[in-house]
């Protein structure tokens, strides 16, 4: 094993000892008296170092690794201190009983390191064994649990793991961390009522200190405390001096700006349109091309003629947070709906199933369990809403938020691919009513609430899904002109469109939390 797989494996982002003295001195500022202090993944032992000299009152001082040159060197580290109150053990996380250790502690315990920043899909392609025992701790179904969703950081679980098992003990969680997995973990905790006390996320530079470019913080969560709490500051530094905002779970949802969110939680309801996301296909190399003369070329650069009858014109994410239009690709779409049966294309365009053919290879080997048990050839996020003349869409992936009005080109409609969001239209005059409404400034600010634009994708189909677009236009004073749009809104859904301006008695404009209305897979 070279020495570069083996840092990705075990996540091995070694702390500065100065960014180590920081944090524990802020912690011993915030109030932060423990009698015992532990470092679960300890590598160099920075956090441990630093925290005896911060912490001089402190009776045990505990520093746990699976690495055992770490360990041994720690050893050496401390031989001329006084260190008769040190514990240093090699130890593995994922099979060490975390709860039963720290019932065997007293008073107030300090938890605090910077475990791997690594995900289970990472360490699952290196063909690593340094993974927890798989378990849907996530809680997903349904599709999110056989996709993107399942894939979680290994700092998640190991944190959620010494969440637990501090559950009902006094004491402090400091990680540093992504910003994402201290959402995720404290999400977790909200969720399955931890004893929670005040949680905080103080950002710090990871580019700097790490040489990565990440949103990362130090997550601080008090625990065994009399009064729960499912709210946390957001800090610009090591202190408490500029707070940025407060995010927090309202129902079982996290929102970015929980008093953002409280000023506008009337625009929380029905999604009059089903959000859509474009089509995945996993290959782009073979199935997206651009327009060289009158053929096409594939990402392999070979010149291709096929039928115009699966070829659609295409844009991307770049192309809507860019204005670009007008598109300059085109994609394959091998299918109307998920399961059509892909071999009537040898009979309907024999050019496109021949050139499917000859880049079996490549398609056949395409590993998301999506495509297993599927016509050969699939591709995902398709039906009647793909093919529809008008659509609204949004990028996912960038930070403007900018929605924008998507029509045919050359007579045939534009296809998006899968890290865009659209509703589908069934006129221009409906798209752009729907966009009006949809880059107001109230709909942004309330978006604004929703999202964390520090994510991978901030913009979501689960955000976008809870905009309700009659009462931005009840706020706008166009509800009279949101009657002729929205009662058609269901058009390409397989479902009867809902009569949106019945009383509500009939049809509710506020869905309870524990009762969220069903998504439609993308």
């Amino acid at each position: 094993m070279t020495i570069k797989k083996t840092k990705i494996e075990f996540g091995d982002f070694q702390t500065p000892r100065d960014l180590a003295d920081a944090v524990t001195a802020f912690l011993r500022d915030a109030g932060i008296l423990p009698s015992a202090i532990v470092e679960p993944t300890c590598g160099h032992g920075s956090f441990a170092l630093a925290a005896q000299d911060v912490f001089p009152k402190t009776r045990q001082i505990f520093a746990f690794d699976i690495n055992d040159a770490y360990i041994s060197a720690l050893r050496k580290k401390i031989r001329d201190t006084n260190s008769a109150h040190w514990h240093v053990t090699r130890q593995d996380f994922f099979t060490y009983n975390w709860k039963e250790f720290f019932s065997s502690l007293r008073d107030e315990i300090l938890v605090l390191g910077n475990p791997p920043w690594v995900t289970n899909a990472a360490l699952g392609a290196l063909g690593s064994d340094n993974l927890p025992k798989k378990t849907n701790f996530q809680n997903h179904v349904g599709f999110a649990a056989k996709t993107g969703k399942a894939n979680f950081d290994i700092s998640e679980w190991m944190l959620i793991k010494l969440l637990e098992a501090l559950d009902g003990r006094r004491g402090s969680l400091a990680m540093l961390c992504k910003t994402s997995t201290a959402r995720k973990v404290l999400r977790h905790g909200w969720l399955n009522r931890f004893n929670i006390g005040r949680a905080s996320l103080h950002l710090i530079d990871a580019a700097m200190h790490f040489g990565v470019s990440v949103d990362a913080c130090l997550l601080v969560v008090h625990t065994g405390v009399p009064d729960l709490l499912s709210t946390a500051g957001v800090y610009a530094d090591l202190s408490f001096d500029h707070k940025l905002t407060t995010f927090g779970l309202v129902g079982r949802d996290l929102v970015a700006d929980v008093d953002g969110y409280h000023r506008l939680r009337d625009l929380d309801g029905v999604g009059y349109y089903t959000w859509r996301s474009g089509v995945k296909h996993d290959a782009a190399s073979v199935m997206e091309f651009r327009k060289s003369g009158d053929t096409l070329v594939n990402g392999f650069d070979e010149h291709i003629k096929v039928e115009p009858t699966y070829l659609f014109p295409l844009l991307k994410s770049s192309d809507l947070a860019n204005d670009r239009l007008i598109p300059q690709r085109f994609v394959l779409v091998t299918q109307r709906k998920p399961g059509d049966d892909t071999e009537s294309i040898v009979r309907t365009a024999p050019k496109t199933w021949a050139y499917l053919l000859r880049h079996a290879d490549v398609l056949d080997r395409r590993q998301s369990i999506i495509y297993q048990k599927r016509p050969r050839f699939s591709v995902f996020g398709v039906g009647n809403y793909t093919f529809s003349p008008w659509k609204v869409a949004i990028s996912g992936l960038y930070k403007n938020c900018r929605f924008v009005v998507v029509g045919k080109y050359k007579n045939k409609p534009v296809v998006l691919d899968d890290t865009c969001y659209s509703i589908p239209c069934g006129s221009e005059e409906e798209a752009n009513f729907a966009s009006l409404l949809l880059n107001s400034d109230i709909s942004q600010r309330f978006l604004h609430s929703l999202a964390f634009f520090d994510a991978k994708r901030p913009v979501t189909i689960d955000v976008l899904n809870r905009i309700d677009l009659k009462r931005v236009a009840e706020r706008l004073g166009l509800e009279r002109e949101a009657r002729s749009y929205f009662r058609d809104a269901a058009m390409f859904e397989s479902q009867q469109g809902l009569l949106v301006f019945e009383k509500q008695a009939q049809y509710l404009t506020k869905r309870p939390r524990g009762a969220r209305q069903k998504r439609h897979a993308p």
